[in-house]
């Protein structure tokens, strides 16, 4: 997933905010200004198929959508559809695993090996604080060809995966990392992140997101699917474009491949909802937040904190999220301690938005 982040990185770093402003009241912004034709230029130039927006800005807040839900169909594009989340769910799941660390379950510089005894190799020097923040330097199984949940995998995107199956196939094999290298995107942290949970509570990584986070904040648009190769309706078909130039329907798949890394299935408003929420303190200690927050420099255009992105703004103002991507779907979710926020879809089309396109849109809710 890191590949998207660092062709985006500096559009989404161009991003400007203005002086403190106190969050607005969610009411609907009456001047949309322009947000609608930022949208609409998207789809008509092939950078997308479908675009769903909601943003939150000193006016209030609006959502909206266009192109089209199926290609085939020419259905449009319902504002307030589902998609999947991609390494979002990264965020969900620190979530869980740091109130566990409120809870004194375990500490953030414990051994990884301590609760997961023979799991990661080199378990003992590895603490959760590295796992969580990708400065583990395991290797990423989603590397190896026919495991990334990023490709198109013809009849193998129907296949079923159990986490040790993904370690497995990240460790069978030693890292191999540049020398002086101390940070890298891995998404078997995150496999390792679900276990965690999973040994420590004796339940399921999902059903603990579901019981300490969705149900919480009635999230009830967000979902954790599993085996489920479907989406929930509404929702806009996401597509990939093959090597050989023909594009495929890529919505349906199973998502075990993700895991606690990338599953998850949201809508704008549920994913504007829980970054308020997290970023607020409604859901963490004061403490375990402020490690949350605490970032690592990368040569991706954001810094890297315990499952969350900071891109440090021209302004200097900073913005605070994540951002995934899935075959089919690419979505940013990102918030200002001002109160501002960015909730976007994208179903890439032929011609992925340019930086200056995601630029021009940033910059019009930031700054």
């Amino acid at each position: 997933m890191i590949e998207f982040f660092r062709r985006t990185a500096l559009a989404t770093a161009a991003l400007a905010a203005s002086a403190a402003l106190t969050p607005p009241a969610a009411h609907a912004e009456r001047a949309p200004a322009g947000y609608q034709g930022m949208l609409d230029d998207l789809v008509k130039t092939k950078a997308a198929t479908a675009v769903l927006l909601r943003v939150r800005t000193a006016n209030g807040e609006w959502s909206g959508a266009a192109g089209v839900s199926d290609i085939r169909t020419g259905r449009p594009a319902d504002p307030s559809g589902y998609f999947r989340i991609g390494s979002i769910t990264k965020t969900f799941a620190a979530t869980v695993l740091l109130q566990l660390v409120d809870e004194g379950r375990l500490r953030l510089d414990d051994p990884v090996a301590e609760h997961l005894p023979g799991v990661v190799p080199g378990g003992e020097h590895i603490t959760v604080r590295r796992i969580l923040q990708h400065t583990s330097l395991l290797r990423d199984f989603m590397s190896d060809p026919g495991w990334s949940a990023n490709r198109w995998r013809g009849a193998e995107r129907f296949r079923s995966y159990k986490p040790d199956q993904l370690l497995a196939q990240a460790f069978r094999i030693p890292a191999q990392n540049p020398p002086n290298t101390t940070w890298k995107y891995s998404n078997t942290n995150y496999i390792v992140v679900g276990r965690l949970i999973e040994r420590l509570t004796g339940r399921t990584y999902g059903s603990e997101v579901r019981r300490r986070v969705l149900r919480p904040l009635h999230l009830t648009q967000t979902s954790v699917p599993g085996n489920d190769p479907g989406l929930p309706r509404p929702h806009a078909h996401g597509y990939a474009r093959l090597p050989d130039g023909r594009t495929v329907d890529a919505t349906y798949m199973n998502p075990s491949i993700d895991w606690a890394a990338g599953e998850m299935i949201s809508t704008t408003r549920d994913l504007a909802r829980y970054f308020d929420a997290l970023l607020t303190g409604r859901l963490l200690s004061p403490a375990t937040l402020t490690a949350m927050r605490t970032v690592h420099p990368t040569d991706e255009g954001f810094a890297y904190g315990l499952g969350l992105q900071r891109y440090t703004l021209p302004c200097g103002a900073s913005m605070t999220g994540h951002s995934g991507q899935l075959i089919g779907y690419t979505t940013y979710a990102l918030r200002s301690d001002d109160g501002r926020r960015l909730t976007l879809s994208i179903n890439l089309g032929t011609a992925p938005p340019t930086i200056d396109k995601l630029h021009t849109l940033a910059t019009k809710i930031f700054c």
